[in-house]
């Protein structure tokens, strides 16, 4: 063989293996996210009233910057979660209160995040709010981070009650200084929930819903907001007074990991 021949030949592989990594990239871009189930909504179609602020669109959480798979500060529940939910605010609504949700589905992306993120144990930013008394090193043996969620399922949400009329929250400002989640309310980043003793994601056992340390008007909000779901099929989960799973769930057993956007949703007909 010529050296020309051997030159061609390799010119020819090398020009192969450029357009099959081209042709693998093309493939990869043009594959199509995930979609919802026909049984997602926008909780906004089912019930407009309740307020939405969807942390983990935003760089206010515990990671301390937008979470994977949030492309827009929406929440989407199936639609008996989100049913169920529009019973509990027209509850709450003839008490001078709304509902106002934290999160809701949330796709098994942003939960690999979050463990990313408890991994990474130099990472620890947004300790000061949110574990000022937890050590990294225990986020997964104490519960707090975990490789599944429920709300992947589609039927979990967070959640607090606002006293109406509702005052907006004021956005979080990236790098501003600090406060520890269960400082008392005033101390606290400001947030227009009622006081429920701490502040949202609070990973500390002063967030378990029947603490005893809780009390009087702290202990009561909690129970409104107990006492108003639980009486429509919505389960609490003990570790979190803000977190609840409407039962029966339409997926038990399936996480799903479609976008938090409109774009995933199937349009209404």
């Amino acid at each position: 063989m010529t050296r020309l021949s051997v030159a061609v030949r390799a010119l020819v592989t090398a020009l192969a293996a450029v357009l099959a990594v081209a042709s693998a990239s093309a493939t990869a871009r043009a594959t199509p996210e995930p979609k919802a189930p026909g049984t997602f909504v926008a909780l906004r179609t089912v019930d407009p009233t309740i307020l939405q602020e969807i942390r983990y669109f935003t760089a206010h959480n515990f990671v301390g910057e937008p979470v994977d798979g949030y492309r827009q500060p929406l929440c989407i529940l199936t639609r008996p979660a989100a049913e169920a939910l529009h019973k509990a605010q027209t509850k709450l609504l003839r008490k001078g209160y709304t509902l106002k949700v934290y999160d809701c589905y949330r796709p098994q992306r942003a939960v690999d995040h979050f463990v990313r993120w408890a991994k990474d144990l130099d990472d620890q930013r947004m300790r000061a709010e949110f574990y000022p008394q937890v050590d990294k090193t225990r986020l997964f043996t104490d519960g707090y981070i975990a490789e599944k969620s429920g709300h992947s399922r589609g039927s979990t949400m967070d959640l607090t009650i606002v006293r109406l009329p509702a005052w907006p929250t004021r956005p979080y400002r990236p790098g501003e200084p600090l406060v520890s989640c269960h400082a008392p309310r005033a101390e606290r980043f400001p947030d227009n929930s009622v006081d429920m003793g701490t502040g949202f994601d609070c990973f500390d056992t002063l967030a378990h819903t029947d603490d005893p340390r809780i009390v009087g008007e702290q202990r009561a909000n909690r129970q409104l907001l107990k006492g108003t779901l639980e009486s429509l099929g919505f389960v609490n989960l003990a570790e979190e007074w803000w977190h609840y799973t409407y039962k029966p769930e339409p997926y038990p057993d399936t996480y799903f990991d479609f976008p938090v956007s409109l774009k995933s949703l199937t349009p209404a007909h």
